[in-house]
């Protein structure tokens, strides 16, 4: 039965870490009906992040190369201009928010009703983000600019709530600072890799003492799933997203709320 929930969360974990829908609501709720919680559980939803984390790597190798100066990326317009430092300054924001208020957020906003609220509020950016967005200046990775860059950064500060959305506030913050659906989506999978990376490791770290052998089958179930998962995933999302927009997701992400709210509070 455990194999079957690890297959179960790793496929939602897959399926929506890189939506912006929110993979932790999904995770929240649907570990709730599978009655599969707990501090082991939390340990488990690590290890599934990082799965999706090692999915975003396999698609996006020649970039990653490229920003690390390990290979040149040549793209449709010449060589690749996006840097290490465009990731950089993309992080700056969220590592300080993250540093400073980790413990705040792990203590006092982590619960089910923040979830609902975030939902909500986050769907609603989506919508103002689609309806205000300005004409697009960066229609490629290769032309985001500093300042770009830094304001996608400063709307990935609204993930550090539970339940906003990691791609959801990113996609949002670039929508709204001139780059396309696309390409703020393909920046988004980019960064998220540092990021996830470390907040995964700390939490891996906090969590260390809750992985046993006896739960290898399981963790390397719901690893396996939700990477297999998520690479299928990335790759439909980058085609879908330029042609239904945000605004379904927000709507989704209205329905969802209402689930947590019957559910979980």
């Amino acid at each position: 039965m455990e194999i079957i929930i690890a297959i179960i969360l790793g496929t939602v974990e897959g399926l929506t870490e890189f939506a912006p829908v929110s993979s932790t609501g999904h995770l929240i709720l649907v570990a709730h009906l599978l009655d599969f919680t707990g501090e082991r559980a939390k340990t488990f939803e690590i290890i599934i992040q990082l799965g999706s984390i090692l999915a975003v790597v396999f698609v996006f190798w020649k970039r990653i190369l490229s920003i690390l100066g390990i290979q040149k990326y040549q793209s449709s317009e010449g060589m690749g201009k996006l840097s290490l430092i465009h990731i950089a300054i993309g992080m700056i924001p969220f590592g300080v928010g993250g540093l400073l208020l980790y413990d705040f957020i792990k203590e006092v906003l982590f619960s089910s009703g923040t979830v609902v609220i975030t939902l909500i509020i986050g769907g609603v950016l989506m919508l103002v983000a689609e309806k205000y967005k300005p004409i697009p200046t960066a229609h490629t990775l290769d032309q985001i600019s500093y300042r770009q860059a830094f304001a996608v950064g400063m709307f990935q500060c609204f993930a550090l709530v539970p339940g906003f959305s990691r791609s959801g506030a990113t996609l949002s913050g670039g929508l709204l600072s001139g780059l396309t659906h696309k390409t703020a989506s393909e920046f988004t999978f980019i960064m998220a890799i540092p990021i996830m990376a470390a907040a995964t490791g700390k939490d891996l770290m906090e969590s260390w003492s809750y992985l046993t052998t006896s739960d290898l089958p399981l963790f390397i179930t719901g690893f396996i799933t939700a990477f297999l998962v998520a690479l299928i995933a990335i790759k439909f999302f980058l085609r879908l997203i330029n042609k239904i927009k945000l605004a379904p997701f927000a709507y989704y992400r209205f329905g969802l709320a209402i689930l947590f709210w019957i559910f979980l509070l």
